[in-house]
């Protein structure tokens, strides 16, 4: 191999190191055959070389958005661009005011500007990690507000969320399925084996009840006063979204908008731009009452079947002083299998449902609780995970106790 060639290798290796920080899943065998795929073009046309690459070290449609980004940026000159990639993570890669910056441009930056831990010197002790306040520090995360959380804060708690699982409580369906100790025997199923051995019936077919999750639908409030929170649960809808099926997202502040199908998007980066460029209205106003009304109207009869699991994230401050809200909160109520009413107000001790809209909704919800950090979650995975109770139980429980 030619001292060119050796180069040519060293570089692909460096870019593959840097796919792979900006969370591609690229290894060793990729690495090879991006080696391999160069020597059969012509290495003097730019296109060829990025088409040859993309080819072995791409797998999923959603990761070509990152990689031309990435070979872009390097294969123009790798170590200018350190300094340039550097330079726009500390800026917060702010981009010009009419053109966004493309999806990933953040963590490429990071990536980028990210350097390799130097070894240790020959004869110094190697280093240790001092574990003894990590608990503490979890604990202290896991009890701390969406909306006291420093930058550095939000960043550790995301990547919390994102492992964070959803296992919605099992209920029974309508269709049957084939099971050797069903309780009911399938006539149709036993004379269909029947002819198998000549009309001669060997055994009874039997069906139990399919049972299988409910689907989860989520009504999440993006006004001001809501926007902190909002955007952190995103992230935990995010994973929910791609975790399990029969999933609907809709956003709501003077207007209702969908974003189910942008935020089954793998990479959340590129499904947060999408968002962005779909929800004209965040940090707006609230229309509690008219986004509910457009729900109802629009879309309770598309997702609302199955025994739905409702989440509604909002304050309750409505604009519209809870005109229609009450209606609407009832006929929701009455459409889906339990509707659960997380308010990030209800971190305090003496929280009182005295504004309108709150005094409208909360007769028309199964259950009510706080949304205000990681420990509320982990709660509320461990209520949507058991059997549900009573209607309207959970709701003079905590009158009794407030």
């Amino acid at each position: 191999m030619t001292q060119s060639s050796g180069l040519l290798a060293s570089n692909v290796m460096h870019f593959a190191r840097l796919l792979r920080r900006t969370g591609l899943p690229v290894g060793p065998a990729e690495t090879i055959a991006a080696t391999q795929a160069l020597t059969h073009i012509e290495i003097g046309q730019r296109q060829a070389v990025q088409a040859a690459l993309r080819a072995v070290m791409v797998h999923r449609h959603e990761h070509q958005e990152m990689f031309d980004t990435a070979f872009s940026l390097f294969w123009r000159n790798p170590d200018a661009t350190k300094f340039a990639a550097a330079l726009a993570a500390m800026e917060g890669m702010r981009a010009p005011e009419d053109e966004r910056a493309p999806p990933g441009a953040r963590r490429l930056a990071e990536a980028m500007a990210a350097t390799k831990d130097k070894p240790p010197r020959e004869g110094e002790p190697p280093q240790t990690i001092d574990a003894t306040l990590t608990f503490s520090e979890t604990e202290k995360l896991n009890a701390m507000d969406f909306e006291a959380m420093s930058a550095k804060d939000i960043a550790r708690a995301k990547s919390e969320i994102a492992k964070l699982r959803l296992p919605l409580d099992q209920h029974r369906t309508r269709r049957w399925r084939l099971q050797p100790t069903g309780r009911r025997i399938d006539l149709k199923a036993t004379m269909r084996a029947s002819m198998r051995t000549g009309g001669e019936i060997m055994s009874l077919a039997r069906t139990a009840p399919k049972i299988k999750p409910p689907p989860l639908v989520v009504l999440c409030d993006i006004s001001g006063s809501m926007a902190r929170y909002a955007q952190i649960l995103l992230h935990f809808l995010h994973s929910v979204a791609n975790d399990r099926e029969q999933v609907s997202v809709f956003l709501f502040g003077t207007r209702l908008s969908n974003i189910s199908r942008q935020l089954r998007h793998r990479d959340p980066e590129v499904a947060f731009q999408m968002i962005a460029s779909l929800v004209p209205d965040w940090s707006g106003g609230t229309r509690i009452g008219e986004a509910l009304a457009s729900f109802n109207r629009h879309w309770a009869r598309r997702v609302l079947g199955q025994g739905a699991v409702v989440l509604l994230v909002t304050d309750g401050l409505d604009r519209d002083g809870a005109h229609g809200l009450a209606a609407n909160m009832e006929r929701l109520h009455r459409s889906c299998r339990r509707l659960i009413w997380l308010n990030p107000l209800l971190r305090w001790d003496g929280f009182s449902p005295k504004t309108q809209g709150a005094k409208a909704m909360l007769p028309h919800v199964d259950e009510f609780r706080p949304v205000h950090n990681l420990a509320s979650l982990q709660s509320l995975i461990t209520s949507l995970s058991a059997p549900p109770t009573a209607r309207g139980q959970a709701i003079h429980d905590w009158k009794d106790a407030s």
